[in-house]
């Protein structure tokens, strides 16, 4: 786990990154009925507004409420590290799937309109599942394992 804001920093930018990728294909593959190879490539179109609307929103809204509603339920150092890591995740989840799909839903999905609202819950419910399990089961520990070879325990680079 980060040791310093150095190493918060480029956590977030990895975990937004393998995060945004995968929602963005998954919405594509929504959208056209399925994945096909396409969609790889046209999700690169999108990643760069999505990756910094979902670092923006993880940096200063959803990672620090994570932690801090986390840590009310979880105590550091008495609990094992693996519930630690859940709750975070699972809250980032919870905080980030409605904002990110709100973002999605402005930029991809007709904006302000007067069907906005019914749009963005459609849109978070459809995400939620994937965002759960891609985090828990996917992305977190990818991110976590090449963090851990970048940073070995202890390390403060």
């Amino acid at each position: 786990m980060p040791q310093n804001r150095k190493q918060e920093t480029i956590y977030t930018i990895m975990m937004v990154l393998v995060m945004v990728y995968a929602m963005i294909c998954y919405n594509i593959s929504l959208e056209v009925g399925g994945m096909q190879n396409f969609v790889f490539v046209a999700a690169l179109a999108e990643l760069p507004i999505m990756g910094v609307a979902g670092f923006i929103l993880d940096t200063f809204i959803a990672g620090p409420l994570a932690k801090k509603i986390a840590f009310h339920l979880v105590t550091p150092g008495q609990e094992k590290p693996i519930f630690i890591i859940l709750a975070i995740s699972a809250l980032s989840i919870w905080f980030m799937c409605p904002m990110m799909s709100l973002a999605a839903t402005l930029l991809f999905k007709g904006g302000f309109q007067p069907e906005i609202i019914s749009i963005w819950i459609e849109t978070t419910v459809k995400n939620f599942p994937m965002a759960f399990f891609w985090q828990l089961f996917a992305a977190g520990p990818l991110v976590r394992f090449l963090f851990g070879k970048m940073f070995p325990a202890g390390s403060d680079k």
